[in-house]
């Protein structure tokens, strides 16, 4: 067995570990720092998107009506869809989905070569967050469905492409979990991660590949969105993505103070 995976002490070394006694302090990381301002920075731009999602970001027209209707003044020809106000949550979280698990290809890339253990448990913890926004991303999209398209699922593109990449993302935890060996688990999660993420931005690209879709093309060069629809969606952005790395810097510190515990216990033991 490899080095990396030769000593439980060694398991848990990280930069700058060499020849410091296990139970000596060290400097807490900068990460470990700005993890929970970063979390309440998240929390409060996400709180301003929705904020503004619901009171100055106008509604979009739907379909039409079968007899338009004087409301407030103006003659309504088309429905007013309130449902809409879950694209500003159902974009950010799956767009920060997707970005986790480029990490988690990274991280794995990193281990394939280095064999250094702390790329596997990054890759792993990347892979969590992922997973969180994953579900979230689907339960949104789940409630757009229904209002928007009258129905809970539809093998669209977009959809069957996401839930592959969800099913794929619960097997990884699956495989670390049916494999023993820790260099092995290592190894075979870092190619299967690899794997996974390659479906991310297929599944972003898929409604421009396959073009009669209904999902919509988020993304698009001929048009955007006004300013009073793009701040809230942007906020939005901005503070999913700090959430997500908060507790990608909080559960992989959380890891590694387990695994050095750990490694304390097998030393009293002993």
């Amino acid at each position: 067995m490899s080095d990396t995976f030769g000593s439980a002490a060694s398991a848990v070394k990280g930069p700058g570990d060499s020849g410091r006694p296990l139970g000596a302090s060290r400097p807490v990381p900068i990460v470990d720092v700005v993890a929970v301002p970063l979390l309440v920075l998240g929390a409060l731009l996400t709180t301003c998107a929705f904020v503004l999602g619901f009171t100055t970001a106008p509604l979009v027209h739907g379909a039409e009506v079968d007899v338009p209707a004087l409301i407030g003044g103006q003659m309504v020809t088309n429905k007013l869809l309130l449902s809409q106000k879950i694209f500003y949550f159902h974009m950010p979280v799956a767009v920060v989905s997707l970005v986790a698990l480029l990490f988690t290809a990274l991280f794995g890339v990193l281990f394939l070569v280095k064999r250094d253990r702390r790329f596997d448990l990054s890759a792993k913890v990347a892979t969590e967050v992922a997973l969180v926004f994953i579900l979230m991303t689907m339960v949104t999209g789940e409630m757009w469905e229904r209002f928007e398209w009258g129905v809970w699922w539809t093998w669209e593109p977009r959809l069957t492409s996401y839930l592959i990449l969800m099913l794929m993302v619960v097997a990884y935890f699956v495989l670390r979990n049916a494999v023993d060996d820790p260099e092995r688990r290592a190894v075979y999660s870092s190619v299967f991660g690899i794997i996974a993420a390659i479906n991310a931005p297929i599944s972003l690209l898929i409604t421009r590949l396959v073009p009669s879709g209904v999902h919509p093309v988020v993304f698009r060069t001929d048009s955007g969105l006004p300013p009073p629809m793009l701040l809230p969606l942007l906020l939005a952005l901005m503070g999913m993505s700090c959430i997500a790395f908060s507790l990608y810097c909080i559960r992989l510190r959380e890891q590694r103070l387990r695994e050095r515990l750990e490694v304390l216990k097998k030393r009293l033991e002993d």
